[in-house]
């Protein structure tokens, strides 16, 4: 029996899951991965997509058959225990102090594109698109998703307006170029653009809340990564036809750049619009999974109990808040050390791509025949993908380290304190 109103349908599973995929990533990561790889990162686009489908069949058979709010940590505790259930939900909330102000420094930018803003200007709407974050989580899981899968046909749309006035393709740019020499470049671009996917283990913190897990939680979850992977790409290729990138610290306005170029200053308000409006999306389902995940936890008794209070509509409002403070915190102190946004991606990649390997091979122990073969699969790319990060999955797996050391002190706390009585 689910714990959580079960309120999301086919079509809203899609909305969420594809605005979380595109969200932060799709005005900005394809111009990032253009400068680490030239023409070549087309190809890299397809690379991934071929990489993720595995990683996205196995989380859809695994929410298909055990719907939590606890998300990808439940199903690695159901593989490998509780104690492991914990670590690694620990190890999903440590994104916060470098996910969420990349995605927040990602969304400003929009802004900063059209308005004079300084840095304390910023932090206030950072913190202003925090505060609508907590006052749209008060209301049902369906008003998220009726909300983001309107801006996912905003992004649709202006992709599609970025390639009906501009022509596309271009002969001077095809769309799948010659890549002999160029595979050295792939690496570099690939563990930028793992970014682009993250979102999968957030939405499996929702499957609770469809109203037939079985058939439409799985459904969503293909079907948005696959629509998500070709928006990228076709962003993609207009990114390389108008030479918008080659910056990182300007790839970031690829966009408003490329519209100024085909429409010119009139555009500029609708992209800081629709280029908010995306990166809210994604921020949106990360902020709601945050949220369930501490819920169940407090639920099933494993932290402090008020924060499995719900609100009149049946959501998890105390654990929201406690995300949100949490975020603002975060986000004052990026902001303070002045770090960039290409280093934030990195380092929470490495986070993101450690959960997607654990539940990878949680699915090996949990599913049978072709489904535990594909899970299997995916743990040897999760670990490929992990290995390509090189440096920036050190922050990941030392954060590993040092909460897996945290419990293993406090068990042995516990323990000496039972026995001293």
């Amino acid at each position: 029996m689910s714990r959580l109103n079960k309120e999301l349908g086919l079509l809203q599973g899609i909305g969420l899951l594809s605005t979380s995929l595109l969200g932060t990533g799709i005005f900005v990561v394809p111009a990032l991965a253009a400068t680490a790889a030239g023409s070549a990162s087309l190809w890299a686009w397809l690379i991934l997509i071929v990489l993720v489908l595995p990683v996205a069949f196995t989380f859809a058979q695994l929410g298909k058959r055990f719907p939590h709010a606890g998300g990808a940590p439940h199903l690695i505790g159901r593989a490998f225990g509780p104690r492991m259930e914990r670590l690694i939900a620990f190890l999903f909330l440590a994104v916060l102090p470098v996910g969420l102000p990349a995605a927040l420094n990602i969304a400003t930018g929009f802004w900063q594109a059209v308005l004079p803003i300084g840095r304390g200007e910023a932090l206030l709407i950072q913190f202003a698109t925090l505060g609508a974050m907590l006052l749209l989580g008060q209301r049902p899981a369906r008003a998220s998703g009726v909300v983001q899968g309107l801006i996912a046909l905003a992004i649709i749309g202006t992709v599609a307006l970025v390639w009906w006035v501009g022509d596309l393709p271009l002969h001077s740019q095809p769309l799948l170029p010659p890549i002999s020499g160029s595979w050295h470049l792939l690496p570099a671009a690939l563990g930028v653009m793992f970014w682009c996917f993250v979102g999968i283990e957030a939405f499996t913190h929702l499957g609770e809340e469809f109203k037939h897990p079985q058939r439409d939680f799985p459904l969503a979850l293909l079907l948005g990564v696959l629509l998500a992977g070709l928006i990228y790409w076709a962003f993609s290729v207009a990114v390389l036809s108008f030479n918008v990138y080659g910056d990182v610290h300007s790839d970031a306005a690829s966009l408003p750049r490329l519209m100024d170029l085909l429409l010119g200053e009139k555009a500029r308000w609708l992209v800081a619009l629709v280029g908010y409006l995306a990166c809210f999306a994604s921020m949106n389902v990360y902020v709601q999974g945050f949220a369930r995940l501490i819920w169940s936890l407090a639920d099933e008794g494993k932290l402090p109990t008020p924060l499995a209070q719900r609100n009149r509509h049946g959501v998890p409002a105390k654990a929201l808040l406690l995300v949100i403070l949490c975020c603002c915190l975060c986000t004052a102190l990026a902001g303070v050390l002045q770090l960039s946004v290409d280093d934030l991606i990195r380092y929470a990649n490495g986070n993101f791509i450690l959960v997607y390997l654990l539940s990878m091979a949680a699915g090996w122990v949990l599913l049978q025949g072709i489904w535990r073969l594909i899970a299997g699969f995916s743990t040897l790319l999760c670990a490929l993908v992990l290995v390509m990060l090189g440096g920036e999955a050190l922050y990941a797996l030392g954060l590993l380290a040092a909460l897996a050391l945290c419990g293993y002190a406090q068990q042995r706390w516990s323990t000496r304190g039972k026995q001293a009585v």
